[in-house]
């Protein structure tokens, strides 16, 4: 359900469920990418054992793929950090607490000791 909040995290922040499917999503798209290069893993260390010329020559087509498959994972954990980040902020606008303000800054400098 849309507005449905999750306020399971232990700290008393509230994740609407649109965000928390939006996550789902991603992490699943993410895990078919990762089973996708598992697949590919074992496909170019067979050619390369096998040393027969065809199969090493279809390995450079194969870890092009497997490269840019770790681009796109890459991406959609960029993109996941992003919207988490965002959420974030959006649930503690309105926190009385400082510790982040809606512009993304901290509200309370840590102070080293000299």
């Amino acid at each position: 359900m849309e507005g449905d909040t999750f306020s399971g995290l232990g700290n008393g922040i509230q994740i609407d469920n649109k965000i928390l499917q939006t996550f789902k999503k991603s992490f699943v798209q993410v895990q078919d990418i990762l089973d996708q290069n598992r697949v590919l893993i074992n496909e170019i260390n067979q050619n390369h054992e096998s040393k027969v010329p065809d199969n090493l020559s279809r390995n450079v087509g194969l870890i092009r793929e497997l490269n840019n498959n770790i681009r796109r994972v890459v991406d959609l954990y960029a993109d996941l950090s992003s919207s988490f980040t965002k959420s974030m902020e959006v649930s503690s606008e309105g926190d009385s607490s400082g510790a982040v303000k809606s512009d993304g800054k901290a509200g309370h400098k840590r102070h080293r000791p000299l």
